[in-house]
Parts: structure tokens; sequence; C-alpha cells
């Protein structure tokens, strides 16, 4: 295994920010389509896409793609692709699959198909009619899509949302893919203020303070795929090298996170801990209508309650609208805020910037983006600075 084609998983709406982050990484022949996006690469690709890929939710390599409409044809197809020089002999190979209107919509079938082609397949590379499946996992997936079957072994394990630090959370937390993709999408600079009045138990501040002094979201925890022979561990270790010669620990922060919970803030703070991250955030007890800043320009990032239960929505309604008012004392910062109410903006009372749909788990939402004035630009000797970046005069 040299060359591989490797495919990042993401929610609906968050392709383009994964496609970005693959780019950013160095791999150019990126392709994007609904909840994916495919580029090849060498092999050290699977260990720098996991350590350092945050908005997708997963990376898996690429085995074949073909169409099938039948079971034989299934069966056929999937024996052919080359298993046997990727998986070996003693490894637990378990298959999950999915259907999307296809013709072979038995996903349970579809799955015992694979497995059985994958060892009939392994059999005659390996000369055994018995495989154990002691040895490291290489989870399979077939996910037919409109009668296109693809298959993939999954390099991550657990998902990437899964950092590490978030030992502890609070009620329905925003995973940690989507809260970086809100940072991201906010174009927030480490030398700007970033406050979140509904922080919760920390994450979009933690996320914006890891990606503030460019920590690879991955560095702390392990992926399936390093105990994989097939990638050699030297790969691994410069991998893991590059994310600690690239963090940048010296990158002063103001970040703020405030929440009317103080259970909420507890947690938070313990959360900051566990990522290393604690002395680059103040998180404090507060109702978001008590916030305030001495800070001229700045970005507040918010996931605020949604009311999602009927009885909760005037509540809701009215807080939002309470958003509008104390948030325009920010009147030359900007406002990113995550919401599932459809009259947001009405509520609010200003119609937003910009607005992107995504998901939060299963609940369709709009990110509304409320652009302030831009910061002057500094002069510092002979440059312009313009949020922190030297421009030539």
């Amino acid at each position: 295994m040299s060359g591989v084609e490797l495919i990042a998983t993401a929610t609906f709406g968050l392709e383009a920010i994964v496609a970005q982050e693959v780019k950013d990484l160095g791999y150019q022949n990126v392709s994007v389509e609904n909840g994916k996006v495919t580029f090849t690469a060498d092999l050290s690709a699977i260990c720098r896409a996991n350590l350092w890929l945050r908005t997708a939710d997963r990376v898996r390599l690429k085995v074949g793609e073909f169409k099938a409409t039948t079971f034989d044809e299934l069966f056929e197809k999937t024996k052919a692709l080359p298993w046997p020089e990727l998986i070996p002999a003693d490894a637990n190979f378990p298959v999950e699959g999915k259907s999307v209107k296809s013709t072979l919509f038995s996903v349970s079938d579809c799955q015992a198909i694979v497995k059985k082609a994958v060892v009939e397949s392994m059999k005659t590379k390996y000369k055994t009619q018995w495989f154990e499946e002691r040895g490291p996992v290489y989870k399979i997936e077939i996910a037919l899509l409109k009668d296109i079957a693809t298959l993939t072994i999954d390099t991550t394990g657990p998902g990437l949302h899964k950092r590490g630090y978030r030992r502890l959370a609070g009620q329905a937390p925003i995973k940690e893919t989507l809260a970086a993709a809100l940072v991201l999408l906010s174009r927030w600079h480490p030398d700007t203020a970033l406050l979140d009045p509904f922080c919760g138990s920390g994450t979009i501040p933690i996320e914006a303070a890891l990606i503030g002094q460019n920590i690879a979201p991955g560095m702390n925890r392990e992926f399936v795929s390093e105990k994989w022979p097939s990638i050699p561990k030297e790969l691994w270790r410069q991998a893991r090298k590059e994310t600690h010669d690239l963090a940048n620990y010296d990158q002063p922060l103001e970040i703020r996170g405030t929440d009317v919970d103080n259970e909420a803030v507890k947690i938070a703070r313990n959360n900051a801990m566990e990522a290393g991250v604690d002395e680059f955030i103040h998180f404090q007890r507060m109702s978001f209508t008590e916030i305030s800043s001495k800070k001229k320009y700045g970005k507040i990032i918010c996931n605020p309650p949604y009311g999602e239960r009927l009885s909760e929505l005037r509540e809701i309604e009215k807080m939002y609208k309470e958003m509008g008012r104390v948030f325009s004392k920010f009147d030359t910062w900007s406002f990113y805020i995550l919401s599932s109410h459809p009259k947001f903006e009405s509520l609010f009372g200003k119609p937003a910037s910009k607005k992107r749909k995504l998901y939060n788990g299963d609940i369709k939402v709009d990110y509304y983006q409320y652009f302030g004035p831009r910061p002057p630009k500094k002069r510092d000797g002979g440059l312009i600075k313009e949020n922190g970046y030297a421009l030539t005069t």
C-alpha cells in the first residue's frame, strides 16, 4: 500500500470546509460530494488526516466502487478487489453497511455477502479456510447509493469528534467537529477577542483555542489504523512530531465563555484543562444579558438553546428578542449564531448578513452570520498589520 484514495466523511453542510482542510494539508486532488470529500495521497495522509482534520467525521480508505444491482454482482465484484493486499491474515474485519435508493435495499444481506466475498478473496492468498480475527481491526463499510457500491475501510476508530478532552458534558452538547466548523466559518483570527455567552460545556471556546494555537485536534488520542502493520510506525511518529512542531503554544488568546448554569461552567473549565488550553480561556457564570467587553472589535460565536419542545418555545423566542437587544451594544463586533428557529432573524430584530444551512445532530439549523465593521489596519514599523497578519506597503 503506497498511493491511497481516502474519503473524509462530513456532516451535511460542512463538505466545503472539510475539503479546504484537506487542501490546507497539501492534498490537491480533491473532489466533493454530499457527505464526503475524496482525495488521493501517499500513505502518510492516513496519519496526517486523522490527526489534523477538525471538521470531518472520520477518514476511510477507499477499496473500490462499482455498480451492483444483484447479490451475485455484489459478491463477484467485491471478491475481485485487493483485500489481501490491505488486510492481514489475523485481522478482525467486521462489515457494516447502508443502502439509499438502491435495488439492493437489505443492508443485513449486503453485509453478509460482502463479508463472504472478502473471506473468499483472503482464502486464496492465505491458504486457510478459517480466520480467527483476533488481530487489528479493519472495519469494512458497504455503502450503496443509487445502485453504486462503495467499499471502504475505516482508519479512524471512534469518530474524529472524540478529541479526548470532553469527559464531562452538559445537556445537549454540540459536537466538537461542528464547533470547530463554526469557528472556521467565522474567519476568526487568534488576535481577535472571542466570546461565547452560551458556552455550556465549553466546546466552542475550546475548539477556538485549539485553532488559535494550531494544536492538532487528534494530538492526544489514538486511531485504529495505528495498529495496522501496513502503515510503518515511522510514518505515525513523523506525523505526531509534526503536530508538536507546528503547535504555537506562545500565541496569546482572548477567549471567554459564559453561561448561566454554574455546573456547566465547572464542566467547561474541566474540559479546557483536559484539552490543555485552560489558561487561555476565561469561563464565568453569567447570564447573557450581563455580557460586556472593553474590546472594541471581536466576535460572538454561540449555540443558544433551541426550544425544540413546544412548551419551551415562548421562552426561547423571548430570549432571542433579548439577545438582539443585548448584542446591539456590541455594535462593532460580529455575531455568529446557530439556531433551528425559522423566524430567528425577525425575533433577533435584524436580518443576517449571511446564513448557512447545517445540521446539529439530527436537527436542521441555520448559522446566522452578522458581519461587523472591519477593524482598522494597524501600522507596525514599515508594515501594516491587519488581524495580526503583516502586509507589505
